[in-house]
C-alpha cells in the first residue's frame, strides 16, 4: 500500500523552531491526526516481529524441552481445529458452513503462529495486518485501549484480508495484567451490503461501492457485543440475521481458543506458552530457509493473461520473475498491468502476498505449520500502482482476477526450480485451476426473505496433473483446504435457486498431457418460487485461458458463461418432459426450447435479475497437465474413455490412440504408428528457435487489441492500446467507460447510419 496513515500535518513543517517548540508542535500534531489510513509500514511488511525481551527468555529457558513444547504446540493446534469445526457447525453463511474460514492464535505482537489446519490458507498471511494495527494505534490510545473481554473486527482488505466480503473477529489474551497472545476467526460471510448483492461486486467502481468497510474496529466489550455497533453493522448489510450470527460464531470459537490458551498456561506456565507461539514461528521460518537451500540457484519466468475486468474484454498481463538465491526467493512481478481506477479487479499487495503464500502451504510444503513465517524468506517485488499492488482509491472487491492470474504465474515456475531440489515434501504439480466459477444470488427467498450470498460450487475447482499421477476431479479451490461444495437439496431449503444439473463432469474439460488435469463440472442454474431473483458471476477465462500445463502439458480450455432467456423451462416442459437437455454443450448446440433467446459471453455477468425458468449455465474449470500427450498410457485413454470425460476426437487427434471404442481395446502397433506419425509432422512443423522470434515477436501490441502492462520492456507499460504508454515507476491509472455507455454510443452510431440510408 502506498498511502501513509493521514495525519493532516507533516513533521517537516517544524524545521526552524527549537527543539521545546518542535517538541510542543509534535505533540500537538500527534494529538490532532485527521484520519488514520492503511500504514504501509504493516501493510508491506510480511516479516515476522523481532522476539520480545520476554519471548527471548522464554525461549532460552524452554529450548532443552522439545518434547514438552511440542506436546504444548499439539494442544494450542487442536484447539484452532476445535474452533474451526465450531464455525463450520454455527456459523449461517455459506462461506461458513462449508469451510471457508480459519481461526488461529497470535502471538503477543500479533504474528500468526498457529492456525487450523483446513480453511482458508491464504489468510495465514493476512491475519496478522488488523491485530498489529490494533496494537500500534489503539493499545494506548485513551479512548480505545485493549483490555480484558475487548472484541476487535475487521473487514476492509486495505486492512488486511482478501476482500471486504471476509471478516475477523479476534479478542486479546490476558495474564497477569499483560497480553500474551491473541486468538482469532476469519470467515467469508458473503452479503455485506455493497452495490450488488453477495459482498463481491464486479460493478464496484470505487471502493465506496464494496459495501462495509471496518478499520481494525472495537465492537464489544466484557465479551460482549456493544449493542449500538451491532445494529449498526447489521444495517450495513442486506442479511441483519446472518452478520449477528456470524459475529456470534466467531466470538465463541474465539472464547474456546481463549479457554484452551489458558488451561496450557496453568499446566505448563506462561513462558512455556509464549515459548511455544515464538518458536513455532521461529522454527518454521528456519525449516523454510533450509529446504530453499537444496533448491539450485536460477531464475524461472513465465506471463500470464487475464482477460476480462468483468466488464469488457481485455488482456492484462501479469509479467513474473521467481528467482532462487541461497536461502531466498524472490518473485518479482514488475511490469504487470496497471491498476483500473474505476474497475473492481485490482488486489491489495498484502493480499497479493497471501494468495502467494498460499502456493507454498498447499501445494509446496504442506507438511508445514499454518502461519506466516512459512512466506517470510520470500521477498515480493511490484510496481506501486499497478494492479497488484493498487492504490487505496482503487476498488479491490474482485482482486481474485488479478491475484488468481499472479498465482497460476508464480505457480508455473516453482516447478522448475522444485525439480531439482534436494527435498521434496510432495509431488511436482501442474497449474491447479484458478477461478471461482460459482453463482453469487441476491433477492426473495421463498420464505420472504431478503437474501444475498455466494455459492459455494466454488470450491470444487479441478485439481492439476501431477508428475506422476492424472489431477483429481473437481477436488479443491487453490485458496483452502479440506473445503466443501454444500449439499444441494440443503441449499434449496434456504434459496429458490434450483440446479437443475448442479455438478456433472463434462467431456474434454482439463488440460492434456501424459497426465491430464482433473475435470471440472457444468452447472445449470434457474429459479422458481420467488418475486425477485438475480444472478451475478465473476471469473475470467473465456476467450483465453487462465490456467497452464506444465513440461508439454496442455492448458485446459476456455469457459464462457452461457445463457438461455425469453422461456420458462418449468412451463414448457409441464408437457414434454424430452425437451430438457443436461449439458450445455447440448443446450447451447440444440436449442431445445423455441422461441428463447441463447446467448453467451465472458465470464464477468455483473447482477441480473432473471425471470423464473430461465437458465444460466457455468462450467467450474479443469487442472493443467503435466508432460507430453503421446507419452500418455493408452490404458488411462480407455479409463477416462469408460468413464465418459474423453471424446473420441481428442483421443485420436490429440493423443492419437488407435482404440475399438466398443470394446476398448487398445491397437498398440497401429498406436506405435500413429505417434510416430505425429512425432514426424511435429518435426516438419519445427523451426529454430531464432527462426520463430523472428517471425512472431512485434515491436508492439496490435494496435486494436485492448493491451495492459508490459510489452518486451517491463519498465514501460501499455494503456489500452501502443500510442498510450506510462513508466512503470509512475503509473498512471486506468479508466475504463462504461459498457452501457459504449453500447449506448454504438447503437446510436447504427440508428445515425440507417437515417442517413433512408434519407
Amino acid at each position: 500500500m502506498t498511502q501513509t496513515p493521514t495525519h493532516g500535518h507533516s513533521h517537516g513543517h517544524s524545521h526552524g523552531h527549537t527543539p521545546g517548540q518542535r517538541s510542543l508542535i509534535e505533540k500537538f500534531l500527534d494529538e490532532n491526526v485527521l484520519y488514520l489510513g492503511p500504514d504501509p509500514a504493516i501493510m508491506g511488511d510480511h516479516s515476522v516481529s523481532t522476539p520480545t525481551a520476554r519471548e527471548q527468555a522464554a525461549v532460552a529457558v524452554w529450548k532443552d524441552k522439545p518434547e514438552e513444547l511440542n506436546l504444548i504446540r499439539n494442544r494450542l493446534q487442536t484447539a484452532c481445529n476445535e474452533s474451526f469445526d465450531m464455525v463450520e457447525q454455527m456459523g449461517a453463511a455459506p462461506g461458513a458452513k462449508w469451510g471457508d474460514l480459519i481461526s488461529g492464535i497470535f502471538s503477543c505482537q500479533g504474528d500468526l503462529s498457529l492456525s487450523s489446519a483446513g480453511g482458508v490458507l491464504v489468510f495465514s498471511v493476512l491475519a496478522q495486518h488488523p491485530v498489529k494495527f490494533v496494537l500500534k494505534y489503539w493499545k494506548d490510545d485513551p479512548t480505545v485501549g485493549i483490555r480484558e473481554g475487548d472484541i476487535f473486527m475487521h473487514n476492509d482488505a486495505r486492512y488486511g484480508n482478501i476482500h471486504n466480503t471476509d471478516q475477523s473477529l479476534f479478542i486479546p489474551v490476558f495474564d497477569g495484567g499483560e497480553i500474551v497472545c491473541f486468538v482469532g476467526a476469519i470467515v467469508h460471510e458473503g452479503e455485506n451490503g455493497a452495490c450488488e448483492p453477495g459482498g463481491m461486486p464486479g460493478g464496484a467502481e470505487s471502493p465506496y461501492d464494496e459495501g462495509l468497510k471496518m478499520s481494525p474496529l472495537k465492537v464489544g466489550e466484557n465479551f460482549e457485543f456493544r449493542r449500538d455497533l451491532l445494529i449498526f453493522l447489521q444495517n450495513s448489510v442486506r442479511e441483519p440475521k446472518l452478520q449477528l450470527e456470524g459475529m456470534k460464531a466467531k466470538l465463541h470459537a474465539c472464547l474456546r481458543v481463549k479457554q484452551r490458551v489458558e488451561d496450557i498456561i496453568r499446566a505448563h506456565s506462561v513462558e512455556a506458552f509464549l515459548a511455544t507461539v515464538r518458536g513455532t514461528l521461529t522454527d518454521t521460518e528456519m525449516e523454510v530457509r533450509r529446504r530453499l537451500r537444496t533448491w539450485p540457484d536460477g531464475t524461472a519466468r513465465s506471463v500470464v493473461f487475464a482477460d476480462s475486468t468483468l466488464r469488457e474484454n481485455v488482456l492484462i498481463k501479469i509479467r513474473c520473475e521467481v528467482t532462487k538465491r541461497d536461502d531466498e526467493l524472490i518473485i518479482d512481478l514488475r511490469g504487470s498491468s496497471p491498476q483500473f481506477l474505476n474497475r473492481a479487479n485490482n488486489t491489495v499487495l498484502a493480499s497479493m502476498k497471501g494468495m502467494l503464500a498460499q502456493l507454498f502451504l498447499m501445494f509446496v510444503w504442506p507438511d508445514l505449520p499454518r502461519n506466516q513465517a512459512v512466506f517470510a524468506p520470500i521477498r515480493v517485488l511490484t510496481d506501486p500502482g499497478s494492479t497488484l499492488n493498487c492504490s487505496p482509491e482503487a476498488p479491490n472487491a474482485q482482486s481474485m482476477m488479478t491475484f488468481f492470474p499472479a498465482f497460476t504465474a508464480v505457480q508455473l515456475t516453482i516447478p522448475k526450480l522444485l525439480y531439482s531440489a534436494g527435498y521434496k515434501s510432495t509431488d511436482i504439480i501442474a497449474c491447479w485451476y484458478n477461478m471461482i466459477t460459482t453463482f453469487v444470488y441476491g433477492g426473495i427467498n421463498q420464505h420472504d426473505e431478503f437474501v444475498g450470498n455466494v455459492c459455494a460450487d466454488l470450491n470444487g475447482m479441478g485439481g492439476a496433473a501431477r508428475a506422476t499421477r492424472d489431477g483429481e476431479h473437481s477436488v479443491a479451490p487453490i485458496f483452502a483446504s479440506m473445503a466443501d461444495i454444500g449439499e444441494q437439496e440443503l441449499i434449496e431449503e434456504e434459496v429458490p435457486m434450483m440446479k437443475i444439473v448442479p455438478h456433472r463432469v463434462m467431456v474434454d474439460n482439463c488440460g492434456f498431457g501424459k497426465y491430464r488435469g482433473g475435470h471440472g463440472y457444468q452447472q445449470i442454474a434457474t429459479h422458481k418460487d420467488t418475486g425477485a431473483w438475480g444472478y451475478m458471476t465473476n471469473f475470467i477465462g473465456s476467450k483465453f485461458p487462465s490456467t497452464y500445463g506444465i513440461f508439454g502439458g496442455y492448458a485446459p480450455g476456455c469457459y464462457p458463461l452461457c445463457k438461455v432467456k425469453g422461456v420458462n423451462v418449468f412451463e414448457v416442459m409441464k408437457d414434454d418432459r424430452a425437451l430438457m437437455r443436461y449439458t450445455i454443450e447440448e443446450i447451447m448446440n440444440e436449442r431445445p426450447f423455441p422461441n428463447a433467446r441463447y446467448s453467451s459471453h465472458h465470464g464477468g455477468l455483473q447482477f441480473e435479475l432473471g425471470q423464473p425458468g430461465e437458465l444460466y449455465m457455468i462450467t467450474q474449470g479443469g487442472g493443467g497437465g503435466y508432460g507430453d500427450v503421446l507419452e500418455r498410457d493408452p490404458a488411462d485413454i480407455v479409463r477416462d474413455w469408460r468413464d465418459g470425460i474423453v471424446s473420441r476426437r481428442v483421443i485420436e487427434t490429440m493423443y492419437h490412440v488407435v482404440m475399438n471404442y466398443d470394446t476398448g481395446a487398445v491397437d498398440l502397433e497401429a498406436t506405435q504408428r500413429a505417434r510416430a506419425e505425429e512425432r514426424k509432422r511435429r518435426l516438419a512443423r519445427a523451426v529454430p528457435f531464432k527462426e520463430f522470434a523472428a517471425r512472431w515477436t512485434q515491436a508492439l501490441p496490435p494496435a486494436h487489441l485492448p493491451y495492459y502492462g508490459s510489452w518486451d520492456d517491463p519498465t514501460v507499460l501499455h494503456l489500452g492500446a501502443p500510442a498510450r504508454t506510462c513508466p512503470a515507476d509512475a503509473i498512471q491509472a486506468v479508466m475504463m467507460p462504461d459498457p452501457k455507455d459504449v453500447e449506448i454510443e454504438r447503437l446510436q452510431a447504427e440508428l445515425e447510419t440507417l437515417r442517413a440510408r433512408l434519407a
